[in-house]
Parts: structure tokens; C-alpha cells; sequence
């Protein structure tokens, strides 16, 4: 029983840890600000006067256009997976869920799967977003199974907590 104590103090000792897929946030982000910023100067740098002029009308829809599309790629970088003594956080694009250790059964990361998937005590299942193999298939790896590792370590010692109670 010792050991169980001593992975468990091993575990906890690098938490909180958030795992988020880092280079596909940075794709995302990048190029949603550079389309805003290029659809911006399309939309001043359009003519005034001439044969076919823009509106301050046409200008504020290119604008705003190019507004919502950094939006949209900014809510697609939202995704992560935060992990702490307490639980695993998992946001996803709209949704914030907590979870406590004991909750999560397993950790799946699939073949083919575009993320990390929770195998809960509920019988359901939660996508973890923050955690895909898109275009970092290695730190998806890896963060899958250190992910895996502390569900098996603090999920055990938490119910093994729970039991003794």
C-alpha cells in the first residue's frame, strides 16, 4: 500500500498540468488575426469613387466579416484538458466540464480518432478536445498516456479512499 501513496504524491507533484493541442492553436490563431488584418485592408484600400465604388456599408461588412472568422478560429483554439489534485477539467468548444478523478474510468485515444476520448462512470463517454492528434500526432501520444497514467493512479486512490470510508 505504500507504493500506492508514494505514485500518488509522484502524480500529484507536476499538477496542475493543462495539455491543448500548442501548434494547432498557433495555426488557428495565426491565421485568424492575418485574415482579419488582410480583409481590413482590402476593405480600406477598396475605391471610393470610380465606376464601382464601396460603401462605408460594404467596408464594415468586410470587416466585420473578417472579425468573425478570427472568432470562429479563436472559439476552434479554445480546447484543452486541465488536470489538478481535485480532477480533470475538459473544455471543449462551448462546454466546461469538471470531472473528479474517481469519475473517469478510462482514457481512449483511438486509431483514427480526432481526440482523446473519457470512458466515464456514468456510461457515457466525453470528448477531450484539448488532446488531439491532428498535426502533433506525438505530443497527442504522449499526452494521452500520461493522462491515462494519472486516471489509473489518482482514480484508483481516490475510489480506494472512498472505499475504506
Amino acid at each position: 500500500m505504500t507504493g500506492t501513496g508514494e505514485g500518488v504524491r509522484d502524480a500529484l507533484a507536476g499538477l496542475p498540468r493543462t495539455f491543448r493541442p500548442v501548434l494547432t492553436r498557433v495555426v488557428l490563431l495565426t491565421l485568424g488575426v492575418a485574415l482579419m488584418v488582410a480583409l481590413t485592408i482590402v476593405a480600406l484600400l477598396m475605391p471610393h469613387d470610380g465606376a464601382s465604388p464601396w460603401s462605408t456599408g460594404d467596408r464594415a461588412t468586410v470587416i466585420v466579416l473578417g472579425v468573425l472568422i478570427a472568432a470562429t478560429l479563436a472559439l476552434l483554439s479554445r480546447p484543452k484538458v486541465v488536470v489538478a489534485a481535485e480532477g480533470i477539467t475538459v473544455v471543449n468548444l462551448t462546454v466546461k466540464r469538471q470531472l473528479a478523478w474517481a469519475e473517469v474510468l478510462r482514457v481512449n485515444l483511438r486509431p483514427g480518432d480526432a481526440w482523446v476520448h473519457l470512458d466515464l462512470a456514468d456510461g457515457t463517454t466525453l470528448a477531450a478536445m484539448g488532446i488531439q492528434p491532428g498535426i502533433a500526432k506525438q505530443q497527442a501520444l504522449g499526452d494521452a498516456r500520461l493522462l491515462r497514467s494519472l486516471v489509473e493512479t489518482l482514480g484508483e486512490a481516490h475510489g480506494a479512499a472512498a472505499a475504506d470510508h
